[in-house]
Formats: structure tokens, C-alpha cells, sequence
């Protein structure tokens, strides 16, 4: 079993009026020459979880980081005119935080992150300001929606290297 102690959270940056399959996802993710698939999950506007990579196989999601990470996708995260937003249904929402709840103590997660915080630290203060993010994604601050849920663990939310 590989080394994890991150997971990423993304969007797939579609429309809220537009359906994105996880067949879609595949076909994209190989259009941009992967193999298959990116995310370890991913999670349909009806809250379905989508298993895709397996846990144990490096994902494909955040350059840099996905070594010891599993990267979690979500359908969405534009507004029907195509502007960065939090899209998340409810269910969406509940999925999210049932998978979670169930990867963070099983595999002992330190980092917890949306994608555009592995941003670069342009101004070297060690944070990633929103002025510095290279994606939107996830189109919600990941720290202001757990940290109160997950402070039991001690979770770094923003981190730079």
C-alpha cells in the first residue's frame, strides 16, 4: 500500500445545468493523455459516491502532490453562466462528508485541501491568498467547511512546500 496523508478536493468545473458523467470524466482525463481517470472519487449531483481509481493506485488530480494523496471529485462547480461556484447539492454536501469521515481516520490524514490551495505561494508569506490561486477548484473554502467537523484530528488545511 502506497503513503498517504493528503486528500484533494476538486470540482469538475461543468455547469450546474449540465449533467458530467463519470464516463465523461474518463474520456476527459484520457483526452488530456492519462490512462484512465484522475480522481479516486467522485461524487454526482444525487450524491452518488463514484468509485474510480483504486485507493492504492497514485491518482492523477494535483500535479505534485498526488503521490501520497487521494484526490475526491465533485460535478459542478460553475453557475449556469459558467462562473466559479459553489454548486454542491445537498446530497452532494452529505456524500462528501460521509466519505470523509470515513478516509481521514483510516488512513490518517494530515492535509485537507481544495485544489486551488496547492497554488503557488507567489508572495512567499506562507499562505495561499485567493489572488494567488491557479483554479477556482473547489469553488468553496474546504477550512471554513470542516474544521470545525474534523478538529479532532489536527488537520493542516492550506499547506506550502
Amino acid at each position: 500500500m502506497r503513503f498517504i496523508d493528503r486528500i484533494v478536493i476538486h470540482c469538475a468545473a461543468t455547469r450546474i445545468t449540465q449533467d458530467f458523467t463519470e464516463e465523461q470524466v474518463k474520456e476527459s482525463h484520457i483526452a488530456r493523455g492519462f490512462r484512465t481517470w484522475g480522481y479516486h472519487y467522485y461524487i454526482r449531483k444525487d450524491g452518488r459516491i463514484v468509485t474510480m481509481r483504486p485507493i492504492g493506485q497514485m491518482g492523477a488530480h494535483a500535479i505534485g502532490y498526488n503521490a501520497a494523496s487521494i484526490g475526491i471529485c465533485y460535478e459542478g462547480g460553475l453557475d449556469a453562466l459558467g462562473k466559479s461556484a459553489d454548486t454542491r447539492t445537498a446530497a452532494q454536501k452529505e456524500s462528501l462528508l460521509k466519505l470523509l469521515h470515513e478516509l481521514i481516520p483510516k488512513y490518517n490524514i494530515k492535509f485537507l485541501s481544495g485544489h486551488r490551495n496547492l497554488s503557488p505561494d507567489l508572495n512567499g508569506d506562507g499562505k495561499i491568498d485567493s489572488w494567488e490561486w491557479t483554479k477556482q477548484c473547489p469553488c468553496f473554502d474546504v477550512y471554513t467547511e470542516y474544521s470545525q467537523e474534523f478538529s479532532k484530528y489536527q488537520l493542516c488545511y492550506q499547506w506550502v512546500e
